[in-house]
């Protein structure tokens, strides 16, 4: 596929979402977004990212009505395993009580580690197969048929996903301190006097705001990066195969771990959201 396309087209091909948004003449896709700003919806990362999700679903809640007391089947023994390490982690940090916090935290991991691992299928596969249909089923011009099939890469979606831990932080430090005790919090610390209260104001806020913002650009940077490279990779052509295998191997550890990370940072901020000082 690199073949059809110059250097710098290939990667903005690989890099570009499949786009839909409201125009004043209709419904428009792609090229026609892009004066679209916020209202753009970028439909790939909407359908992998909850299609992902389902399947996560499906499979867990497909081995839980399955489980039983006695040898467990290999499927049982990975979920049980991934379920343990999770509530591991969830127990050595968490130090309040709820019973939102280890669902929450086995859902992100593996939801976003399914989002991760689309990025160890090969670069040319979903967008070629993609051209193809929209050309024979479509009479679209495949140049013009995007589909990036790594969520993670997309910058919307882990905002999003940062957004969703943000509100629960507001949420756990409200439930657990009150409103007052909260602005009281943000008002007094580190600077226990009313004189410190505009100090102490924009340190905490920036603390505060800089948690979800390291989560998303986190995830968002590292998956991009990782993307990036094996686009540039599928350009060398002759030298592809072997360097793609090596990056791909090098990501058995990095996109799993990536995942663990946001879990972790997402737990983490959860537990001092809840500390009542």
């Amino acid at each position: 596929m690199a073949s059809e396309y110059t250097t710098t087209e290939y990667i903005q091909h690989h890099l570009t979402n499949a786009t839909v948004c409201n125009t004043e003449s209709g419904i428009a896709f792609n090229k026609a977004c892009a004066d679209a700003g916020f209202w753009a919806i970028h439909v790939d990362t909407m359908a992998w990212s909850i299609g992902l999700g389902i399947l996560f679903l499906y499979f867990f809640r497909r081995i839980a009505k399955k489980v039983s007391t006695g040898v467990p089947t290999k499927s049982q023994a990975f979920v049980e395993l991934v379920v343990d390490f999770v509530n591991d982690n969830v127990t050595s940090t968490f130090h309040g009580k709820s019973a939102l916090i280890a669902p929450l935290a086995l859902t992100i991991f593996v939801w976003v580690l399914l989002m991760n691992l689309m990025d160890l299928v090969p670069v040319d596969v979903i967008p070629t197969i993609s051209g193809w249909i929209g050309q024979y089923a479509f009479g679209m011009d495949p140049h013009d048929v995007y589909n990036k099939a790594v969520p993670t890469t997309d910058l919307n979606l882990t905002f999003a996903l940062a957004l969703g831990v943000f509100a629960l932080i507001i949420f756990y430090s409200i439930r657990m301190k009150g409103i007052g005790g909260f602005a009281k919090e943000l008002s007094f610390t580190p600077f226990n006097h009313w004189a410190f209260i505009p100090v102490n104001l924009i340190l905490e806020l920036v603390t505060l705001f800089a948690r979800p913002l390291s989560l998303a650009l986190r995830l968002f940077g590292n998956l991009y990066a990782s993307e990036l490279i094996f686009i540039l990779i599928a350009t060398i052509g002759l030298w592809q195969l072997p360097l793609h295998f090596m990056w791909a191997v090098f990501h058995i550890l990095v996109l799993p771990l990536q995942a663990f990370i946001f879990m972790m940072l997402t737990i983490v901020y959860l537990s001092l959201a809840s500390e009542d000082h």
